[in-house]
């Protein structure tokens, strides 16, 4: 595709109002019945069985955002089970008559989980299967070995990384998304694909591990990395979209080399013997070309510019002199509660109460942890780029702040850019008691639930929270200066700012939920916002939640309590 025409189809995509598409059943989830191996992605891979983690090891939660504060856990097969158990697990079952799904510790539109993750493990302790390539099965909590590959392999492929490292990678089945939303699958599966990014900070920061997305490697790359470019293994099957692969390694690590995997032990990889064949998910999956057509324009090759800040690991040590902002604002939970019950009891809520207040040092706790520059480094040090996205804020029911139209800049040096592109009458005042630096301006006051409610498809969810808000992307300028290849970096940054407003509501005592369906053009002319400057990419929503009495909770796994 030319450049032209690698716009007009992103922008396509990005203004297409196409929300409401639906199948009148799921053909996108697993027919399990008709599956030889029912619970797993590739049939005739071996599969090793992770540890059961029956005790709650991990710290408080809020020791994981200062740094340095949890040290190390060693690489072994115990520690790579509670990452996993902590990102991509199965957090719980519900079950209403007949009728049982699972949660996951990562949250995906619409429960999906069109997302699917990969290990690539030097040797292990206390993990047989031995150095390789690894699928993860969440319902099982188990790994399937895709590929091996010798300790000589490994260590060229990681050459200058920490002691202690190991890879982390995600990829997309986007007909688990299409079967439901038509067109707009492919942003839901960007917005999972940041949850699961987000995910894999968070657990690793809970083993005193540090993480960092290796923007260095291209989709080709990641493709012969995680052998879904393998025709034969994937054919009448449901293809994977390469996304990303992260470095897990020790916080400790203080090198200075740029991390990259070398691209020949990759293909040494690749040319080696792989196991198994994937599953087929659905027996009538029907083709949308727009989807293919973005994620061909939007394909990260070999040729494309990189990031100009590559990570370093030294690059990690974000310490500024605002890093304790969170730390020094109250919390309703106690200080004592552990990461993983935080994480594993994270859930979207389906319906809020209209009643619930939370107090504004609570509110400015909670934004505190989605501003990179002002908050703890986690989740916000695993990616390079600057500050991409920005929150539009509807508040209704913040005890200390009026009700009204406020806005968080989420980097300082946009400020005055954002000024200039919304309407002239705004206020931008800083709200009394806001902490400084978070980056927080009252733009209007007044009762602004039926707008919000509007905007978001006309959900209730985002007027009967205490406020709800709209992720506002600057939007063309990310694409010239980095590429087609960014948009889908615009989407995973909301998407982790999400899973951050998800954890940062359960601490605080009450909920959050995403909303994937709004309407673009209306929240554009609240702020006065033309042209392709800024596009709203992602809304969300906290407050009281209101519990569905009908339904029970059974442990994700047998061991679970």
């Amino acid at each position: 595709m030319d450049d032209e025409s690698i716009r007009q189809t992103i922008f396509y995509h990005e203004t297409t109002k196409h929300n409401y598409h639906r199948y009148a059943r799921g053909p996108g989830y697993m027919d399990w019945s008709s599956q030889p191996d029912p619970f797993r992605r590739f049939s005739g891979a071996p599969v090793v069985y992770l540890p059961a983690i029956v005790a709650d090891e991990s710290p408080p939660y809020r020791e994981i955002f200062k740094p340095g504060a949890v040290p190390p856990e060693p690489l072994t097969a115990h520690g790579v089970s509670r990452f996993l158990e902590l990102s991509l697990a199965v957090s719980a079952w519900k079950q209403a008559g007949d009728v049982r799904w699972a949660l996951r510790s990562n949250p995906s539109s619409g429960n999906l989980h069109p997302t699917e993750g990969y290990l690539v493990l030097p040797s292990v302790e206390g993990f047989d299967a031995g150095s390789g390539v690894y699928h993860y099965c969440a319902r099982e909590h188990a790994l399937e070995r895709r590929a091996g590959f010798s300790a000589e392999t490994w260590s060229g492929l990681t050459r200058g990384f920490p002691p202690g490292t190991f890879l982390a990678g995600l990829t997309s089945i986007h007909w688990r998304e299409a079967w439901k939303y038509g067109e707009r699958a492919f942003r839901y599966c960007q917005h999972d694909v940041g949850h699961a990014l987000a995910a894999y900070r968070v657990a690793s920061a809970t083993l005193g591990w540090n993480a960092v997305l290796l923007e260095e490697m291209d989709d080709p790359g990641l493709s012969r990395l995680f052998g879904i470019d393998r025709e034969a293994d994937f054919q009448g099957a449901e293809r994977e979209h390469p996304d990303l692969v992260c470095a897990v390694f020790p916080n400790t690590a203080r090198a200075e080399t740029i991390l990259g995997l070398d691209p020949a032990a990759v293909s040494k990889i690749a040319g080696g013997e792989w196991a198994g064949r994937a599953n087929r998910l659905s027996h009538d999956a029907r083709a949308w070309d727009i989807i293919d057509a973005v994620a061909h324009a939007t394909w990260k090759s070999g040729g494309t510019v990189s990031l100009k800040s590559p990570c370093r690991v030294t690059g990690f040590d974000r310490e500024r002199e605002t890093v304790g902002l969170c730390e020094g604002i109250p919390s309703a939970r106690s200080e004592r509660v552990t990461a993983r019950q935080i994480v594993r009891q994270r859930r979207s809520a389906v319906a809020f109460d209209g009643m619930t207040h939370i107090d504004a040092r609570e509110f400015y706790r909670i934004l505190s942890h989605t501003a990179p520059l002002m908050s703890p480094n986690v989740p916000w040090d695993v990616i390079a780029w600057s500050p991409r996205i920005h929150f539009c804020l509807f508040v209704h029911r913040v005890r200390g702040l009026p009700p009204g139209l406020y806005f968080l800049v989420r980097d300082p040096e946009k400020l005055g850019r954002l000024k200039s592109a919304f309407k002239l009458e705004f206020a931008w005042e800083e709200p009394d008691g806001c902490p400084a630096g978070l980056g927080l301006y009252l733009l209007q006051k007044g009762d602004f639930r039926g707008l919000a409610t509007q905007v978001s498809c006309t959900q209730g969810i985002a007027g009967d929270g205490a406020f709800s808000l709209g992720m506002i992307a600057e939007f063309s300028a990310s694409l010239e200066e980095y590429g087609a290849w960014f948009y889908r970096r615009l989407f995973w940054e909301s998407g982790m700012a999400g899973q951050a407003l998800y954890l940062a509501a359960e601490e605080a005592g009450v909920r959050g939920t995403g909303i994937g369906c709004y309407f673009d053009d209306p929240v554009h002319q609240i702020l006065g916002i033309e042209g392709n400057a800024f596009q709203s990419l992602y809304h969300f929503t906290v407050g009281g939640p209101v519990e569905d009495g009908r339904l029970t909770t059974l442990p994700a796994y047998p061991w679970s309590r």
